[in-house]
């Protein structure tokens, strides 16, 4: 599962990790080729919530350009994939996530599967563990509403995020073709099975693996696979889906936060302050 995340890193960091061509907004950005500007820059975001826009890396050829060789973009995308087949965009805040088992195979994934990839960076995600006498209490079928107390879960050597993702188009026919919102660009993360071997760095008091803090995890690609997943000429599913195992074992670290990062509202850096404890009790 991955229903929040922060993404802090600087668009002009992001195209020196990533080798990113074109759509990097800056002051000093020149125009793309034939005239293309810079798109605008996303405010470090410490609280990502589905239906925000976000960074997306992808590899796609320009449009009218001489060359239909694809260049590496950093583009703007919202949170939460709309099919293009789809009759209106409501659902998109549903599809925030594809599983890895079966995302060759989900109407919804399939075609972008296939054709449109793309890589969404994160300083990393956060999960939630739901507190033991609320846990106990649900499962007695009582309607009190959970203590959870949030992890922030990132890699042990501070490196980017790198999570596989899907993009797609959708035409919202209600707009004329020259309207700025007549196409929506949507994605969605893929996840797989969270890691049970040991964190490479434990909290002192909490979960030693990330299947204890939840069964999913977004699907972190190394910097071996961007290229490779980035690649459009690359359709086959079958040879695709060998790039959806998960990560070498013990990258990744958690800790605890405030549990007031589970408020949509809140955002800043103070989110990402690592407790000494956690705030809420929990399983462990």
């Amino acid at each position: 599962m991955c229903g929040r995340y922060a993404a802090s890193r600087r668009p002009e960091d992001l195209a020196g990790i990533f080798g990113v061509e074109l759509g990097v907004p800056s002051e000093r950005a020149e125009p793309g080729p034939r005239g293309r500007e810079p798109e605008e820059t996303l405010e470090p975001d410490y609280n990502v919530a589905p239906t925000k826009e976000v960074y997306a890396v992808l590899d796609r050829p320009l449009k009218d350009a001489d060359s239909p060789r694809p260049v590496r973009q950093l583009r703007r995308l919202k949170w939460g994939l709309v099919p293009s087949w789809a009759k209106t965009p409501e659902g998109g805040a549903r599809m925030i996530n594809a599983r890895a088992e079966t995302v060759h195979e989900k109407p919804a994934y399939r075609r972008a599967f296939a054709a449109r990839r793309c890589i969404l960076p994160a300083d990393g995600y956060y999960e939630w563990v739901t507190g033991a006498q609320e846990r106990d209490l649900e499962v007695e079928g009582r309607k009190k509403r959970p203590r959870k107390q949030p992890y922030f879960v990132l890699p042990a050597d501070g490196s980017v995020f790198a999570m596989a993702g899907l993009y797609e188009f959708w035409r919202d026919r209600t707009l004329p073709d020259d309207h700025p919102r007549a196409w929506w660009v949507t994605c969605s993360v893929i996840t797989t099975e969270a890691e049970q071997t040991p964190l490479a760095v434990a909290p002192a008091e909490g979960p030693r693996s990330l299947a204890e803090i939840h069964p999913r995890m977004p699907l972190m690609l190394t910097p071996d696979r961007w290229d490779a997943w980035l690649d459009p000429s690359h359709t086959d599913p079958d040879d695709l889906r060998g790039l959806l195992a998960p990560p070498p074992a013990g990258l990744m670290r958690a800790y605890p936060v405030s549990t007031a990062v589970s408020n949509v509202r809140n955002n800043g850096p103070e989110l990402l302050k690592e407790l000494e404890a956690p705030e809420e009790g929990t399983l462990f």
